[in-house]
């Protein structure tokens, strides 16, 4: 990718999040970015174009973040390690999901790929613990995460390890 393609996606995604989507136009992002505008269409044709190219960088880093989980043997690692995903982002990586997970909420379509791809994972995990609804288990974890994922990223949650503890514990999988 080129610098200019890479400073018009950052350029993008920090006014996407911060003015929405909808109150963002392709002039703002290239008068943002230093660039002609014609350069915005050249690489993404559009501005939805541009939202999926961010929204597409999202998906990779999460399902590269995902795959992870094949480190680990056991059910029981695999199972702490998604659940401490959210809590243990990169700090020089915080910026990044911050705002596409603000971006996320303001777009009208909301990718369920990662989820789907990490649910046969989950499922797995907890028909190998031997929980009866593995299933129902695995939905109700994938929830989980994306409620820890916002408050994470998007909330100032002043007791985040007592919370991750909390979780980890119920599931009785603690350090």
């Amino acid at each position: 990718m080129t610098s200019k393609k890479d400073l018009i996606l950052e350029t993008a995604l920090k006014l996407f999040a911060q003015n929405g989507f909808s109150a963002t136009s392709t002039s703002k992002i290239a008068k943002a970015a230093g660039v002609s505008e014609g350069l915005i269409f050249r690489h993404f044709e559009n501005k939805e174009g541009l939202l999926h190219a961010i929204l597409e960088m999202g998906r990779i880093k999460g399902m590269a973040l995902f795959e992870g989980v094949t480190n680990f043997q056991k059910p029981e690692d695999q199972l702490k390690y998604i659940l401490q995903i959210p809590f243990n982002i990169r700090k020089d990586e915080l910026p990044f999901w911050k705002l596409l997970y603000a971006l996320k909420w303001q777009s009208d379509n909301y990718d369920e790929e990662p989820s789907n791809q990490l649910k046969p994972i989950v499922i797995a995990i907890f028909s190998q613990l031997e929980y009866p609804k593995p299933e129902l288990e695995a939905e109700f974890v994938l929830m989980l995460f994306d409620g820890m994922a916002t408050a994470v990223l998007l909330k100032k949650i002043k007791k985040s390890k007592a919370i991750e503890d909390l979780i980890l514990n119920k599931y009785n999988i603690h350090d």
